[in-house]
């Protein structure tokens, strides 16, 4: 986990209306960095935890395209978007693609705050997870090629026997990969081989299809 403290980035073209609520967030003990154009944060935007508060149209790029932005980078931050302008075909656009809330202008403060915390735990519990999912596909990565053929063949349930034959290989070979493929994945089992590879999404149980992850 990270050791930086989270971020609020606040971007809205409305000056006035950004240094107003960056004081209300800076009021409320968070970190606050302002961006006058969704351009000047994706500028800027890095792997650091934090949570993005978006007006919804704005010179240039909009909030709806700076969240698709975000979540193109890989970055993921979860964005609040605070608007004047708001209908309700846009917040659920909005929602569907993954915003935290959907807040007008005129919102109690109280909201919005409620909404940050929200905002960043959810980051913390993304972040966690994409560490976890990195550090597991890291395992499979030290695989060689013909560890993954041999792997594809376990996790669809085939003997030794049956993989010797399918890969025109010696069947003790076989026995060899399959130990490998038990230290180097740290697992003791087919089912938890089996169990380890899907939740890694890096195989297609039922196609046997190896797919690297990204």
């Amino acid at each position: 986990m990270s050791d930086v403290e989270p971020a609020v980035y606040v971007v809205d073209d409305d000056a006035s209306f950004l240094a107003a609520v960056s004081r209300l967030l800076r009021a409320a003990g968070y970190r606050v960095h302002t961006y006058t154009s969704a351009e000047g944060l994706l500028a800027e935007a890095n792997d650091s935890p934090g949570c993005v508060i978006a007006d919804l149209q704005m010179a240039g790029l909009g909030g709806l395209d700076l969240q698709e932005a975000l979540t193109r980078s890989g970055y993921g931050w979860p964005v609040i978007f605070l608007t004047g302008q708001g209908d309700i075909p846009t917040s659920v656009r909005a929602m569907r693609q993954g915003a935290e809330d959907f807040l007008t202008k005129l919102a109690p403060k109280k909201d919005l705050i409620e909404a940050v915390k929200r905002a960043l735990i959810r980051d913390a519990r993304q972040r966690t997870e994409r560490i976890r999912m990195r550090e597991l596909r890291a395992r499979f990565e030290v695989l060689t090629p013909r560890e993954r053929e041999v792997l594809g063949h376990v996790v669809r349930g085939q003997l030794n026997k049956q993989i010797a034959a399918d890969l025109g290989i010696h069947e003790r070979t076989v026995k060899l990969h399959r130990a490998t493929l038990t230290t180097k994945l740290h697992v003791r089992s087919v089912a938890e081989l089996a169990r380890l590879v899907q939740e890694a999404g890096l195989f297609d149980i039922l196609s046997g299809s190896f797919t690297k992850g990204q």
